[in-house]
């Protein structure tokens, strides 16, 4: 079957249904977002982005939107590519994504971005514009290539912090938001073979004709049609909106308490205790702390507010495991 390559005739525009899905892969995001940023202020009992479930929604929003890159640069040069339009769209993404490096490094100095989603498309862009001329079959088994590689390249070099933007190592970087070239790129190659799969007839007539003609999907389309503005705007307006929710609320009372007992039970194990007698300590602790008025308060115990911690740990495992002395 032959594909035929992007047209040469002059593009005609932009195409509403391919706004309307970037706005919906946005709206996704922006829940995930403020999921995220519920559990990071303590507003929820646990940070449920951080659960499995959580993290695989992560990961079908980053791909959704990288699939849409990969379709959005075949539609852009269906034309012939147009250079100065074409490095002006990866210039002001790049630049977005050098300011999302700069703000996290100030916030989360600790966990800072430095290759999320911005940084992940505004390479793949780059690399994938070969891909749009290639043959289709080219593109996609490099696509399946690209996502399975880090199942089959792993090498201790690759975990040297300069390579984690490649993904391919063993270790796993500590930061809010981390899309490796690999697999991630692969996603960007499936765009563009899918793109290509459909043909000019499907892009530029069937899908093109069609128009967004409610109020709403009018807005969505046009929030799709920005979706480097929302993305950098969104967060901040959320944090914000949530900062003076908490304020006003306080933390959830059970913020934290799963995680707490079930790193304080991994502990005890790992240092020798019984799983058992360490589960019911790792409760005991918590109410324990919660009496005292030790629990959520945020600012790290005084020395004598450690010892005071350590020793109603310490209680709480002997009592756990039968050994408490108290009558």
């Amino acid at each position: 079957m032959s594909v035929p390559l992007p047209s040469t005739a002059k593009p005609r525009g932009r195409i509403d249904a391919i706004d309307l899905a970037r706005a919906g892969a946005l709206a996704s995001m922006a829940g995930y977002h403020t999921l995220w940023d519920l559990g990071f202020l303590r507003l929820t009992p646990e940070n449920y982005a951080l659960t499995p479930i959580g993290r695989g929604a992560a990961h079908l929003i980053a791909g959704s939107f990288l699939l849409l890159v990969g379709i959005g640069l075949v539609l852009a040069n269906r034309g012939g590519v147009r250079l100065g339009a074409y490095f002006g769209r990866i210039a002001r993404i790049a630049a977005a994504a050098a300011l999302i490096t700069l703000a996290t490094s100030y916030a989360f100095p600790q966990s800072y971005i430095f290759f999320g989603i911005l940084h992940c498309i505004a390479l793949s862009s780059l690399l994938g514009l070969p891909f749009v001329f290639a043959p289709v079959w080219i593109t996609a088994l490099t696509a399946i290539a690209v996502l399975a590689a880090p199942f089959f390249i792993v090498h201790p070099i690759l975990d040297a912090p300069e390579l984690y933007f490649l993904g391919l190592g063993r270790l796993r970087p500590d930061t809010n938001d981390w899309v490796p070239l690999f697999p991630w790129f692969g996603m960007v190659l499936a765009g563009i073979a899918l793109a290509r799969l459909g043909g000019s007839n499907v892009w530029s007539e069937r899908l093109g004709r069609w128009r967004a003609a409610s109020g709403f999907a009018r807005g969505a389309a046009f929030a799709g049609r920005h979706s480097l503005a929302v993305y950098l705007l969104h967060q901040p307006i959320l944090l914000a909106l949530l900062y003076g929710l908490v304020s006003i609320t306080g933390p959830h009372p059970r913020a934290g308490a799963a995680s707490f007992r079930a790193t304080y039970a991994a502990n005890c194990v790992r240092t020798g205790g019984g799983p058992e007698p360490c589960r019911v300590a790792a409760r005991c602790t918590e109410q324990a702390l919660r009496k005292e008025g030790l629990w959520g308060s945020g600012i790290p115990y005084s020395a004598e507010q450690r010892l005071q911690a350590q020793g109603l740990s310490q209680r709480c495992y002997e009592a756990a495991e039968g050994t408490d002395a108290a009558p």
